[in-house]
């Protein structure tokens, strides 16, 4: 679960670096970052499209702000929401992620916007990456290979996830119980679980994150996610241990750590 949102001024910048946003690299594409109170978005497209991305953002906001004026509980739970045919779409599209892997619908926020966001911008641009928080939206030409960053794990942006489609969009989303805002019950130092929804990527990180509590648990948390419909592939680091299904390639990453 992430923060509540909020109201407050947007502000761009384009020269923010974090290491978890080094993570898709080798595109040929101009960066910037949008900063709306919590929500903090680094985006990649063919042209700087500051503007556009803000304006999606409020709009995203908006709709879930005025939910949650309506259902204060709505910002809570952390177990599934029930379905509203009535509700905004992005909320629509949290609920329904946070029923398919049984976790609250704000377990899916961070995901949702990455890619409401990067679905506008593809109006203006054939490639795009939004990354929001460790969830990353990405359409491109070709395939990426994104840096798995999981704290101080020593596996952490030693091992890339390759993804080797995504023309129509895919969803890479990170949860840790040990970096980060993200509410977790367990202490995996990442969860990266690969989707064409984001939304749903980033709900079933949380919920496979939250049953890993020691190395020792990464065998039955994957098989978990694997009965999540919609999930094509999980990542998962915990101290010196990992372990990986589905639709993800790995390979190393040149480099050191961070």
């Amino acid at each position: 679960m992430k923060k509540r949102p909020g109201r407050l001024p947007c502000d761009s910048v384009n020269d923010y670096e974090r290491t978890y946003r080094q993570r898709v690299g080798g595109l040929s594409l101009l960066s910037f970052q949008v900063i709306c109170q919590e929500t903090d978005l680094m985006v990649q497209a063919d042209r700087l499209l500051e503007y556009e991305a803000r304006e999606q953002v409020l709009v995203c906001r908006g709709q879930i702000e005025g939910y949650i004026q309506r259902y204060p509980e709505f910002a809570l739970t952390l177990v599934p929401w029930p379905e509203q045919a009535f509700a905004p779409e992005i909320v629509r599209e949290m609920i329904a992620a946070g029923r398919a892997a049984g976790v609250g619908p704000m377990a899916a926020v961070a995901g949702a916007v990455a890619e409401a966001v990067g679905r506008v911008l593809l109006d203006y641009s054939h490639q795009v990456v939004v990354e929001n928080g460790g969830d990353v939206f990405i359409k491109t030409k070709g395939p990426v290979v994104a840096g798995l960053f999981a704290g101080d794990s020593p596996l952490s942006m030693k091992i890339g996830i390759k993804v080797p489609d995504t023309r129509n969009g895919i969803g890479l989303c990170t949860s840790s119980g040990t970096v980060g805002h993200s509410l977790s019950t367990g202490s995996a130092d990442a969860v990266c679980v690969v989707s064409h929804s984001c939304a749903l990527a980033d709900a079933a990180a949380t919920a496979i994150g939250n049953r890993i509590r020691s190395p020792g648990e990464i065998k039955t948390a994957i098989a978990f996610g694997k009965h999540i419909a919609g999930v094509l592939g999980v990542v998962v680091v915990a101290g010196r241990e990992m372990g990986a299904w589905g639709q993800v390639e790995l390979v190393p990453l040149q480099g050191k750590k961070g």
